[in-house]
């Protein structure tokens, strides 16, 4: 049987479906507020892929009466995009003990398009009708929530078994998870990020929930999402974190839903497994709690209370108290470019201000030109998070230099020196929050990366495992456990990759050894990068095109998938700079009006006609 014939007529009922649902919502509002339904305007057909509407909901159809089995096949793949409760409509095309031991809790399988779906003919098939489902494969999400995207090309493929039960056809062998297309997945869930420790700052990892209960616990977001962090960090980020909570810690039984008081506190009811945790402890573990719930709430949350399994008090932290535990890094106070005269420069943009005229001032110290001497001559910079140290390279990419930026004096000498000739030379350097300064050596024959452990003494090199290609540019994380780097590969192209910053001991010392592992795509939906920087909450703000399309800039998770949130007008910038505070603008050089800057809700302003390499410290 053909396949796209197949998906047409399955696309055809879940529109029918969509826009039932949303006209009965749409019947609701007319009753609650006739006055204001309009009276002229475009018919449009209702798509269930459109995204997310809080109007629609997409409930199964139960199987008819002595439905063929091509009818019970497609009738339980719509039926697994349900919102039923125990997706008990998908549940009715099974077999009875199919229904019982189906769990599709457990995974999800994300297809970038339809399923196709075929009847399988054979000598060695079983005595009913075998179907086979296909389709390409986009990602998984595991049984922690964490979202993994599929690189290898490599496509889904299941078989469905159905049998006579009541002389009606039902699936004997449903599949081992939950299995959706793109479309429906982000109509369905939505991401978070979870919190864990990293040498006493907070680290995002994310997670996906379902965005209303989930049909087999019946939790809501927010409960899902707790449940979720008490369940311990993804696989991939768990080897370089830590959790607060003590082990086998989870949600009072019978807990269904979290909610906010009006005060925005919010209370969590735990086991019994916290009942003797010490306070510094109990701080902690309610400063995880509080960072991972607080981008569930419209308004801004307050306060975290931890309950005991008798529900007395165990602790509480308010939003403030756990800024303070997480050591964030610092808001930085001013953003700095290289300027069109090759001097590393700084400024203050406020984005409250109606004052449009941008003062750029040259650095304090060795890097300050001079009546006597015109400066060095900067091609790439990075700034320490306290904005007291700069790394910068030389504008012929030879050179590597660690300038104190509180002291005048000489220049001093090179720390790396790199082989190769400009743009082969040594790359932009970048910070982490633990002090650390990471570079990378672009030179063909002997390419690598390095690490200044804080930012003293010897360059060591860093083995990345799983490297195919040469790093042409790098972005250390705030939390100093992530790094992302842009690898040029042999298709010539530019993809970007995370790597998990790892030491045998935990301890980041300057003489033990640090390597990067687990290389993970952070962009594989865009052909091609040419920019990044970190952004708040543990996201990336990436440049570059998907394939066929033109440029665009749009934030990532560490996760690889894909926010909705994109900058407008990306053709033409060259380079983007970006900082944990939200409250600061989005920096970026552009090919055609140098360096520029993002005010919230406008356009794009120019700040300097010439200039490059714009950098928030880190």
């Amino acid at each position: 049987m053909d396949a796209e014939p197949a998906r047409v007529r399955r696309d055809d009922r879940r529109r029918w479906r969509a826009v039932r649902a949303y006209a009965f919502g749409a019947a609701g509002l007319l009753l609650a507020g006739c006055a204001s339904m309009p009276d002229h305007g475009e018919i449009r057909e209702v798509r269930a892929s459109q995204g997310v509407d809080s109007q629609v909901r997409v409930f199964g159809v139960p199987p008819a009466d002595k439905a063929s089995a091509a009818d019970i096949v497609d009738g339980f793949l719509e039926a697994m995009t349900s919102d039923d409760p125990q997706l008990q409509t998908a549940r009715k095309y099974l077999t009875e003990d199919a229904a019982k031991n189906w769990k599709p809790g457990a995974a999800v399988t994300v297809l970038s398009a339809g399923i196709d779906r075929f009847s399988v003919q054979g000598e060695k098939d079983p005595s009913g009708p075998r179907w086979k489902m296909t389709g390409k494969k986009l990602a998984t999400v595991d049984e922690r929530s964490a979202y993994q995207p599929e690189t290898t090309g490599a496509r889904y493929e299941e078989f469905l078994q159905l049998v006579q039960e009541n002389k009606q056809w039902r699936i004997a062998t449903p599949p081992s998870s939950l299995v959706l297309s793109e479309s429906d997945f982000q109509r369905i869930y939505m991401p978070v990020n979870k919190y864990y420790f990293a040498g006493g700052s907070l680290v995002a990892d994310p997670v996906y929930v379902r965005q209303r209960s989930d049909p087999d616990s019946r939790m809501d977001p927010t409960t899902q999402t707790v449940q979720s962090l008490l369940a311990g960090p993804s696989k991939w980020l768990g080897p370089v974190v830590t959790s607060s909570f003590p082990t086998g810690t989870e949600l009072r039984a019978g807990t269904k839903s979290l909610a906010y008081d009006g005060q925005n506190a919010l209370k969590v009811p735990l086991n019994d497994k916290v009942d003797n945790v010490a306070q510094p402890q109990c701080q902690k573990m309610a400063a995880q709690l509080l960072y991972t719930v607080q981008d569930l709430t419209a308004s801004r949350l307050a306060r975290v209370e931890l309950l005991r399994a008798d529900r007395s008090s165990l602790c509480s932290v308010t939003d403030a108290a756990a800024a303070a535990i997480a050591h964030r890094v610092p808001s930085p106070e001013y953003q700095y470019y290289v300027d069109s005269e090759s001097r590393l420069v700084r400024m203050k943009l406020d984005i409250a201000s109606e004052d449009q005229q941008y003062r750029a001032e040259p650095v304090p110290g060795p890097l300050s030109p001079t009546a006597t001497s015109p400066g060095f001559k900067v091609g790439s910079a990075a700034v320490s998070y306290d904005e007291k140290r700069a790394a910068v390279v030389s504008e012929d990419g030879h050179g590597l230099y660690l300038v104190n930026l509180t002291t005048a004096g000489p220049m001093p000498q090179p720390v790396l020196i790199g082989k190769a000739a400009k743009p082969n030379g040594l790359g932009a350097p970048s910070w982490d929050a633990a002090g650390d300064l990471w570079i990378a050596d672009q030179d063909p024959q002997n390419p690598g990366l390095y690490r200044v452990a804080g930012g003293t003494g010897t360059p060591q090199r860093i083995d990345v495992a799983g490297l195919d290609g040469r790093i042409t540019a790098l972005k250390a994380s705030p939390d100093g456990v992530r790094i992302a780097l842009l690898v040029l590969q042999k298709d010539n192209r530019k993809r970007l990759y995370i790597g998990r910053i790892e030491q045998p001991d935990g301890s980041r010392s300057a003489g033990s050894p640090v390597s990067v592992r687990e290389l993970r795509p952070a962009a594989p939906q865009m052909a091609d990068v040419t920019a990044l920087s970190w952004a708040p909450r543990g996201r990336l703000l990436v440049v570059g095109r998907e394939s066929g399309g033109v440029v665009q800039a749009r934030y990532m998770l560490a996760d690889g998938s894909m926010v909705a949130a994109s900058l407008p007008g990306a053709t033409g910038l060259v380079s983007v700079a970006a900082t944990e505070d939200e409250k600061k603008p989005v920096v970026a050089a552009s090919d055609e009006d140098g360096i520029v800057w993002l005010p919230p809700g406008a356009q794009w302003r120019t700040v300097a006609a010439g200039g490059r390499a714009p950098v928030y410290p880190g």
